[in-house]
């Protein structure tokens, strides 16, 4: 059982506990100071053994710990913001269906517990950047990380003439990894061994060129090899000219890198690697160097993804076929693995956003925080109880849990304050991971639940190939909707990286209507994308308006990148060899085993092109489109050729148009000449018994 505690927030929302009470099928008191002089109503709440859900996420801390020095407080407690999402705002007193849908989803079950990817960090730090700067930056982290430094040249200033932490100097060759386990490759080709240096300036102070500056390396662009350094140090013996370079390898737990152009320039770069190009006088620089003294010791993150190569539409016979995931991921996780017929995923280097998963047409890689079922359920209950409720054309915000929903909550303190007008009473948020997190099975899933729209928010925090991927999909979306006839604009994505600019934005969805299906589904979103998308277009497909008024089978044309689609083969060039059924990962091409055929089931194609790319005669073209017809689920015939019969025995074998293909290229080969070429038209055993044949009849005559 659940109980639900809602507060007004000292009567500054209009809360309607009945209306509340009747959607949720609970007595709900309303409470005015539930955090304050109300509070004996939580703690009885919490000794009851009932799951509890807080409609309050300000006073998250006061409460957990109100709870902790409660006697028998043995309660479940969860946390729900009705507040910034809906209460407030100039639309408020409309939004009780939204707040309703917003309790129901706090007392869903919490999802499965996901694995873990671990991370161990001893402290090793290595600070990349000019002498100076690197200097200052350790003094502040060196009472708890293990400093070594990468000198990039002097600075402003120099370093200090205290040799505090070890110095190393040279040419970046490599630096890989992540946290607790980046690996270091370094040329060191300077004339100085910053080892053998005692930093005693002889050297500075007898080079005529001022190429020494205070980092002790020679500045080889303005030494004109006088030597002069070299004889100054000749005691120490750390200035040599005609020193090899050499190469060394290093390992450090974690990266701070000062320097202007960052070694690791990815969108989302390593976690342990942390990069501060302007220096050290900005609260991000700040606030990086605090979360480097607490990076010591074992950690542990989601693993985000769950991989099913079976599905995987990667690669088949050394052949490229589907590459979406490996060129959309920003952390530069995904690789390709052609060899073993699959891509590689890194979870160290995985930072959750998704996007891999909402690109993938088969659902081989799943996004499994949540995972699709928990997600879709989540947005079920949402638009079911908002529908219960009373709500009309609800709009899904779906934004990311950290900027995002920063700046719903700005934007709900804002309205209160009468700075800004706050969400719509129609606008749920949906608080993700990553916004780049679901993809074109749920947000289809939403319309098919009764969502009028489903709009995406960006807070710039998103690498441009996860935007660009955004919309590819949204548009693919959309051109289906509107060619089964549901009008308007369905899907959205919002740019707002200010509470200006994304009030704006939802003021606009205002008033807006999308036609979509008459009577929401019921289904459960399903484990795999493919099955869930089944369900879906099922769904969408039964009360289309374009299928009542359509008199032939309708044909819908998707943009590229669709995950439905055709083939066309030309039957002049196809020979029949059916490379393209092997290379097929999703079963869409099939061969007949009792007649030379070629067939297709429709519903079973994701486009990947591996078929178009393994074809030989290069006779197989993709299409991108959506049959919307039950025929979609069926085998249709692409090619068919009359089957071409043993000379020997006269047993059927290959198709008449591949042999003769076979017989015409090889016929001026000096290998196929006479009884070789005659062979090429016998099946495989009587080309055997022919060749053992023709070696016996060869002894004879010899003896």
């Amino acid at each position: 059982m659940t109980q639900t505690l809602i507060c007004d927030c000292n009567q500054t929302m209009p809360l309607e506990p009945k209306m509340l009470g009747r959607a949720l099928a609970e007595d709900l008191p309303l409470h005015s100071s539930l955090c304050r002089r109300e509070a004996p109503a939580f703690q009885r709440a919490v000794q009851s053994g009932d799951e509890v859900i807080v409609a309050c996420t300000q006073e998250r801390r006061l409460f957990n710990a109100l709870a902790d020095q409660t006697p028998d407080a043995t309660s479940p407690i969860r946390f729900v913001n009705i507040r910034e999402t809906g209460g407030w705002g100039r639309d408020a007193r409309n939004a009780g269906p939204k707040i309703a849908a917003l309790l129901a989803a706090a007392a869903l079950p919490e999802p499965d517990p996901v694995a873990t990817v671990g991370y161990a960090s001893q402290g090793r730090l290595l600070i990349v950047g000019a002498l100076d700067i690197a200097e200052r930056a350790a003094a502040l982290v060196a009472d708890t990380l293990d400093v070594t430094i990468l000198s990039q040249g002097q600075g402003v200033a120099g370093g200090a003439q205290e040799r505090r932490w070890p110095v190393v100097a040279g040419r970046v060759e490599t630096l890989t990894g992540w946290l607790g386990a980046f690996a270091l490759t370094l040329v060191r080709d300077n004339p100085i061994d910053l080892d053998l240096c005692t930093r005693c300036n002889a050297c500075v102070t007898a080079c005529p060129e001022q190429a020494i500056g205070l980092d002790y390396q020679i500045d080889l662009a303005k030494c004109t090899s006088h030597r002069d350094c070299e004889r100054a140090c000749t005691v120490a013996g750390a200035i040599r000219f005609d020193r090899t370079p050499d190469r060394v390898a290093a390992s450090y737990d974690l990266v701070l890198d000062l320097g202007a152009v960052p070694l690791i320039d990815w969108h989302a770069p390593p976690q342990g690697y942390f990069h501060l190009g302007e220096g050290l006088a900005t609260a991000e620089a700040l606030q990086t160097l605090l979360n480097l003294r607490e990076m010591v010791g074992e950690f542990e993150k989601p693993k985000f993804f769950d991989y099913k190569q079976k599905l995987c539409a990667h690669s088949r016979n050394e052949q490229l076929g589907c590459n979406a995931c490996v060129e959309v991921c920003s952390a530069h996780a995904i690789s390709s693995d052609k060899a073993r017929q699959r891509i590689v995923v890194n979870p160290n280097l995985c930072v959750g956003c998704g996007a891999c998963t909402t690109v993938c047409p088969t659902g081989a890689l799943g996004y499994s925080y949540p995972r699709a079922p928990d997600q879709g359920g989540k947005l079920r209950t949402l638009l079911s109880t908002y529908a219960h409720a009373g709500g009309r054309d609800a709009v899904l915000l779906l934004h990311s849990q950290e900027a995002g929903q920063t700046l719903v909550e700005r934007l709900g303190r804002d309205a209160q304050l009468g700075k800004a007008q706050g969400v719509p009473a129609q606008v749920i948020p949906v608080a993700l991971w990553h916004a780049a997190s679901t993809g074109i099975d749920l947000w289809l899933g939403a319309i098919a639940f009764g969502a009028s729209q489903v709009v995406v928010l960006s807070t710039g925090e998103e690498a441009p190939a996860y935007l660009a991927a955004l919309k590819q999909q949204m548009d693919i979306a959309q051109t289906l909707l509107r060619g089964l006839g549901y009008t308007g604009s369905h899907f959205r994505l919002i740019e707002a990286a200010t509470v200006a600019a994304l009030d704006t934005a939802l003021a606009g969805l205002s008033g807006t209507r999308q036609l979509r299906p008459a009577e929401a589904a019921r289904f459960a979103v399903a484990a795999e994308k493919r099955n869930t998308l089944e369900l879906v277009l099922d769904h969408l497909m039964e009360g289309a308006p374009a299928l009542k008024t359509a008199e032939a089978p309708l044909t819908i044309a998707l943009p590229t990148g669709s995950p439905w689609g055709a083939i066309t083969v030309n039957k002049d060039s196809c020979t029949l060899c059916l490379a393209c059924v092997s290379a097929c990962p999703a079963s869409a091409l099939q061969d007949n085993q009792n007649a030379p055929q070629l067939r297709f089931i429709e519903k079973n194609c994701v486009q990947c092109g591996l078929c178009e790319s393994t074809c030989p005669e290069n006779a197989i073209a993709l299409v991108p489109r959506l049959l919307a017809t039950p025929e979609r689920k069926q085998p249709v015939l692409l090619n068919e050729a009359k089957p071409w019969a043993c000379i020997r025995c006269s047993k059927p074998f290959g198709t008449q148009k591949a042999i003769e293909s076979m017989l015409g290229k090889l016929a001026g080969h000096a290998m196929f000449q006479g009884e070789a070429l005659e062979r090429l038209k016998m099946c495989s055993d009587c080309r055997v018994i022919d060749l053992y044949s023709a070696r016996n009849e060869m002894k004879i005559t010899d003896l």
